[in-house]
């Protein structure tokens, strides 16, 4: 009787577990489709197209092969991510459960927990415990914290004058600070070849990544970071001539802030840091191109996407 009641125990919480779930599915669903009517109210029909027929199609199209790039580097940080907590899948699953929940999170704010519910969507369905999931979204933060710093670092020391006329500081702390940034990096990287201490938080114990792992980490950490940039840096070329370092330190800037701030896709951040350094309304039209291209496109495929495979793996789980 103890055994029964113990199972039937079992199933009420699994029951009431797989609703959870499903809530979570229904909420983060719901959430996208406000986020895309609040992103598309913001602007007029008029505005949009204004700013479409502004910039020259070359533009355009070189602005969302870059996107494009920086979603497939932020693919291959949850392919880097399952190999460290030994749990590698392929990279077909990998780069889903990435553009679900990056698209997702870069337009909610608060991106480790917005997208970490969707990545736990995914992998728990493929066999990742959470503790695994958890390493998985801290090494995925770890790549997006050495990929900022490294691009901040070199940023700093190619155009101190840039973040002198932003953050008020001397050109020569700036390119200080340049250095600290490229330091840290570095640190990380010895530690990975030399350290072979475990890092444990709560119970949770994994090693240090080896080093190729942390210098990938790096790599397309700061890929990515170059690929938004860059995007940014083609819209704005459109109405300014400005050079593209300049572009990546006002990008990194505002990035920062708006990681510190959790300002959904840096809403307002990156416009506010972007009019500084190039004063003027006609730059307005490029920096609403830039969201709907770098933001907007992926939401609205990643929103349907998501819908799309719950849909089908819950089909798949009634079906057995």
């Amino acid at each position: 009787m103890g055994k029964r009641a113990a199972t039937s125990l079992k199933a009420q919480k699994e029951f009431r577990w797989t609703w959870v779930k499903y809530g979570i599915a229904i909420a983060i669903i719901a959430l996208a489709s406000f986020l895309l009517y609040r992103t598309l109210s913001g602007y007029s029909l008029n505005d949009i197209v204004q700013s479409i027929k502004a910039i020259p199609p070359s533009r355009l199209l070189l602005a969302g092969l870059f996107a494009a790039g920086s979603y497939f580097c932020l693919s291959w940080f949850d392919w880097l991510a399952l190999r460290y907590v030994g749990k590698p899948l392929p990279y077909r699953h990998a780069a889903l459960a990435s553009f679900c929940s990056l698209s997702l999170g870069h337009n909610i704010g608060f991106a480790a927990l917005s997208s970490g519910a969707v990545r736990y969507r995914f992998y728990s369905r493929w066999g990742l415990r959470p503790g695994d999931i958890a390493w998985v979204i801290v090494f995925c933060g770890v790549t997006v914290g050495l990929g900022l710093i490294t691009l901040a670092g070199l940023s700093l020391l190619l155009r101190p004058d840039l973040a002198a006329k932003i953050t008020g500081i001397a050109p020569s702390l700036a390119m200080i600070i340049g250095l600290l940034c490229l330091a840290v990096s570095a640190v990380y990287l010895a530690a990975a070849a030399f350290v072979r201490r475990r890092l444990t938080i709560k119970g949770w114990s994994l090693p240090m990544p080896e080093f190729n792992l942390a210098l990938a980490q790096i790599a397309v950490g700061s890929a990515n970071f170059a690929c938004v940039a860059a995007c940014l840096h083609q819209t704005l070329t459109a109405v300014a001539d400005v050079p593209y370092f300049a572009v990546a330190a006002a990008y990194v800037i505002a990035n920062g802030i708006a990681l510190l701030t959790h300002v959904p896709g840096g809403l307002g951040v990156i416009e506010s840091v972007v009019m500084f350094l190039l004063p003027g309304g006609k730059i307005i039209g490029a920096l609403v191109m830039f969201r709907v291209i770098y933001f907007l496109v992926p939401l609205c495929i990643g929103g349907p996407l998501f819908a799309i495979t719950e849909l089908y793996y819950r089909g798949r789980k009634r079906a057995a």
